[in-house]
């Protein structure tokens, strides 16, 4: 499924949507206005878009679509279907990217985004040792100048769909 207009979650018409930014961000997919890299995958309980204030390309992010401040507020599906796609994102992103394995992580503490989100990171063969494991952070809230292009997302982006569409195609 990649459809990038749904509903509006219910929880995001009130007024967590005025300060939760994953909301507004799944909001403007819903109004179909998003880019190809903000709009990478969407199911009816997950959104696949690549990070956009990264220094490091392919940094993507798996988002809840409903608003959740925690982990242990996911249903059932909503952990069944986590589990499946971290899997086949990560799968599709080391075919993108060409890296040796991804990070996968889940804190959801920044102040506009106090929402259920998973960061999937590309770790390449060449990523220096002090980039390796939390330290790649150091690549996230970068300068806009030091930004991974739009242009170089929405390529990503691109490609990681048409990986994800063929691999999610019998799930």
């Amino acid at each position: 499924m990649t459809s990038c207009t749904f509903a509006l979650p219910d929880i995001c018409k009130t007024s967590i949507m005025k300060t939760c930014k994953t909301c507004e961000l799944i909001a403007r997919r819903d109004q179909g206005a998003a880019p190809p890299w903000d709009c990478i995958y969407r199911t009816p309980l997950w959104d696949v878009a690549h990070c956009y204030e990264t220094a490091l390309p392919g940094w993507l992010v798996l988002v809840a679509r409903r608003h959740i401040p925690s982990l242990d507020e996911l249903t059932d599906p909503e952990a069944v279907e986590m589990g499946r796609l971290i899997h086949k994102i990560s799968s599709a992103l080391k075919e993108v990217t060409s890296s040796v394995k991804t990070y996968v992580l889940q804190f959801a503490e920044s102040r506009e985004h106090q929402h259920v989100h998973f960061h999937i990171i590309p770790r390449r063969a060449d990523l220096p040792d002090d980039y390796r494991s939390t330290h790649i952070f150091r690549y996230l809230g970068v300068p806009e100048k030091e930004r991974v292009s739009q242009e170089t997302m929405n390529a990503i982006a691109l490609k990681v769909r048409e990986r994800l569409e063929r691999k999610l195609i019998d799930v």
